[in-house]
């Protein structure tokens, strides 16, 4: 008789009863854990589905036979109230200071937990992931995850919430029909790439978890290197890296419901760089995991300095990867972006080098007339960096995964420094920078920032996240680890300096390497 499944999240601080557990799978990336409920019944069981060890498993998927009457099964879920209503699903988001504390965090506050679950479940039943017809992403899960992360308060919470939902678009009703060709075949090609069908992705993934659990889906719809998951995870880097920041969060904080929110977004976007590039690229590095002989600061002076490449892109270029570097120097890019490897023995070293040369040509790209300024689209690839650190170690991926994503985010950083017009990089812009606050500080004024969409909260995070990483890597010096010691809390200062009195104008410039780009900032005021 096939069993009833639901899908639960025990607290870390319940420890249900352990009567045995297995590894089932060949490979033993799933352990089976066999648990008792509070009030179990005759026949009920709950098996853990994740790769912790038994003793630490969280997710368990509760089997309830088919042939348990009506009143039994209300019996069963009211004798587990308290654990059914504290447990983050595919569907339902649920925050604890204790258990969801993230990579980084500083301060978070249980009542700041719970106004934050509330205002993400009331985002994912409401909001449409995209806030306009022109594909701009809804950041409301980004922004408030960030905030309690960085220990703000539920007012904090309320507030960037408030701000940030009156231009969203009400969720699009999903069409039953395409969910369930979806759930019966298993094959979406057809709908990947088109808008439209975000709802039903977002049902469809939703379900998956549900029955199969996080980490069995990701590695059968993203990281599987069949036709349709190369298809899939191509597109996680499509739209600035949206949907892959929202992976991550989702990992992060052990919410399967963002999970499932990134995973439906990234099938709804384009799959060009994908193609275009990291695919390409892979084939002219040999394939994955090759060791890396070329730090990410090297090769971007080599880039600088090769002028193919470095003029490859003009301010005037609408969409400055698609009609700049891609349409004008697709090969050299390919060429140096193949030379970004990382092999078994270097995923710490070069996860630090990543980290921390994306903070660095993000902070350093500054004008020493003008006020100092952050580019939008360079603060996209620190805020996506923090979440490698979680990728890079989550069990249910293959080592062959982890490599191939650390590769594929150097690469983008790559692409991203030379899409912007390779700008000049000053070290003492950020050396010679005034530290006027500690970090709880800068917390503060990001968690509360008047007009802040989640973009700075997630750069000071990320940054304060690069400090702790890329300590054991200092001694390298500066030329592989260009940011050390104290810099850290300067970028952090110049970070929050650069959006005062931003309330009415452009917290961000964009495009820094170009001069059009700074003409209506400010001049730099001398003491």
């Amino acid at each position: 008789m096939r069993p009833y499944y639901k899908r639960v999240i025990f607290p870390r601080t319940t420890t249900p009863r352990n009567i045995g557990f297995e590894t089932p799978t060949a490979n033993k990336l799933l352990y089976r854990t066999i648990v008792r409920l509070p009030g179990s019944l005759p026949g009920v069981r709950a098996f853990a589905t994740n790769t912790l060890p038994p003793q630490r498993s969280v997710g368990c998927t509760v089997t309830l036979p088919r042939s348990l009457d009506a009143a039994s099964r209300t019996r069963f879920a009211q004798r587990n109230s308290a654990y059914l209503s504290t447990m983050a699903t595919a569907r339902k988001i649920q925050l604890s200071a204790q258990t969801d504390t993230g990579i980084f965090s500083s301060g978070v506050r249980e009542d700041t937990a719970r106004a934050a679950s509330e205002a993400l479940q009331t985002d994912m039943e409401s909001h449409h992931v995209f806030f306009n017809d022109d594909g701009f992403h809804n950041h409301i899960p980004h922004s408030l995850l960030s905030i309690y992360a960085l220990g703000g308060s539920p007012e904090d919470i309320r507030a960037a919430y408030e701000r940030n939902t009156s231009y969203q678009r009400k969720v699009v009703p999903a069409v039953v029909e395409v969910i369930e060709e979806m759930n019966k075949t298993g094959d979406f090609k057809e709908y990947l790439g088109k808008e439209k069908h975000y709802p039903n992705f977002l049902s469809f993934f939703q379900r998956q978890i549900d029955e199969k659990g996080v980490g069995a889906v990701l590695n059968e719809y993203l990281f599987a290197e069949t036709e349709q998951a190369e298809n899939m995870l191509c597109r996680l880097w499509g739209g600035l890296v949206h949907p892959l920041i929202h992976l991550g969060f989702g990992l992060e904080f052990n919410q399967p419901a963002i999970v499932a929110q990134a995973l439906a977004q990234a099938a709804v976007h384009e799959d060009r760089l994908g193609r275009d590039l990291f695919l390409p690229a892979e084939k002219l590095a040999g394939g994955i995991g090759k060791p890396g002989k070329k730090s990410l600061r090297q090769l971007l002076e080599e880039i600088r300095k090769d002028e193919t490449l470095s003029r490859s892109v003009k301010n005037t270029d609408v969409n400055k990867i698609r009609d700049g570097v891609m349409h004008r120097a697709p090969q050299e890019m390919r060429q140096y972006a193949a030379q970004y490897t990382v092999s078994e023995d270097q995923v710490e070293e070069r996860l630090a080098d990543m980290i921390n040369n994306v903070v660095y040509y993000t902070s350093a790209a500054q004008r020493p007339n003008k006020a100092v300024k952050l580019d939008f689209f360079f603060i996209h690839c620190v805020n996506s960096s923090i979440f490698f650190s979680k990728l890079a170690h989550i069990p249910e991926l293959s080592q062959r995964t982890r490599l191939r994503l650390l590769e594929w985010k150097g690469r983008m950083d790559l692409l991203m420094y030379v899409s912007r017009g390779c700008p000049k990089l000053l070290r003492d812009e950020i050396t010679n920078y005034p530290v006027k606050n500690d970090w709880s500080t800068l917390f503060a004024r990001a968690a509360s920032h008047p007009v802040d969409d989640g973009h700075l909260a997630k750069f000071v995070r990320a940054a304060a996240h690069g400090e702790k990483a890329c300590k054991p890597f200092e001694s390298q010096g500066p030329q592989a680890m260009p940011v050390s010691g104290n810099m850290w809390l300067q970028i952090g200062n110049l970070a929050i300096d650069s959006t005062v009195g931003d309330e009415d104008g452009a917290m961000w410039i964009r495009s820094t390497g170009f001069d059009e780009a700074w003409q209506h900032v400010p001049g730099r005021a001398r003491l």
